[in-house]
């Protein structure tokens, strides 16, 4: 389940390129369709089977309504990376999100630096630079915006995640992506006059966006979630980065995208950060 997550969100960069691709819709006008669809999506599932648990306590409104914003400008740079880099690329940029927590972690909470943390820095950090086309020559159309699109994905998903994470363990967490959705939508609702579109809205665009609520979203974390019921979370956590095998499979067989020889190094030195955090424990000879 956990891989079959892995493979649904990888799905969600080919759902927004052929949605673009086919309606010419903006990355911020997708944004908030995209979370509000899954809003009412996840409330109609919670209005069903949790209900009783929907209600939260006023004092962790604030921290809800940072987790809401940092989702839905999330999705606007996760957007405009695909549309960018292109699906693969940004997925793995994503994957950087462990460097910013972990920076976070030391400055709110004084986590202390150890030699594993740094080493998975400097490999992750390293990793997004080759990724991002800084360093290569090989690949064209790398601009300051395709850039900063890049390394802002990293840093909003790690923001949206870090106020989650403050959440966590005191509401289930559909309830809490249920409210996050929502807050999302309203957020990025102004930029719907600020920012207009007019996009052309045909029977494929319908299609591409129900596989990306219905998939990419909703599917992918039930899956996640009923998996890391039933797996420790180091082996989810090594799982899950299949997304990057997924999505480079989905971008070649579709779009004929194939990464060059330096963003497949950046990427496996990503895949190298993540691991590299996971922490060993052992097992008592009682459970062995």
């Amino acid at each position: 389940m956990v891989t079959a997550a892995a493979a649904a969100w990888g799905a969600s960069g080919i759902f927004i390129t052929l949605i673009v691709v086919d309606s010419g819709m903006t990355a911020t006008t997708l944004a908030f369709w995209r979370d509000l669809g899954t809003f009412l999506l996840l409330l109609a599932i919670c209005a069903l089977f949790r209900r009783r648990d929907m209600r939260i306590p006023r004092v962790e409104w604030p921290r809800l309504a940072l987790m809401g914003v940092a989702l839905g400008f999330f999705h606007i740079s996760w957007n405009l990376g695909v549309v960018l880099n292109g699906p693969a690329i940004t997925t793995v940029q994503q994957s950087a999100m462990p460097v910013i927590v972990i920076l976070t972690a030391r400055l709110v909470w004084q986590e202390p630096f150890t030699v594993r943390k740094i080493g998975a820095i400097l490999l992750m950090i390293t990793g997004t630079a080759l990724v991002s086309g800084v360093l290569s020559s090989d690949r064209t159309g790398v601009t300051p915006a395709s850039i900063a699109a890049g390394f802002a994905v990293p840093v909003l998903y790690a923001a949206w995640s870090i106020f989650g994470k403050l959440l966590a363990g005191r509401h289930a967490p559909e309830i809490l992506l249920t409210y996050a959705f929502g807050i999302a939508a309203v957020v990025l609702l102004p930029f719907q006059w600020l920012l207009p579109s007019s996009p052309t809205v045909s029977a494929w665009t319908i299609l591409w966006f129900a596989g990306l609520i219905g998939i990419s979203s909703a599917f992918g974390f039930f899956a996640f979630t009923f998996g890391l019921k039933h797996l420790p979370a180091g082996v989810t956590s090594i799982l899950v980065m299949s997304e990057i095998l997924f999505v480079s499979v989905y971008a070649y067989i579709i779009f004929g995208d194939v990464m060059t020889r330096m963003e497949l190094i950046g990427a496996l030195l990503v895949i190298l950060g993540v691991i590299t955090l996971l922490e060993r424990r052992r097992i008592p000879p009682s459970e062995c």
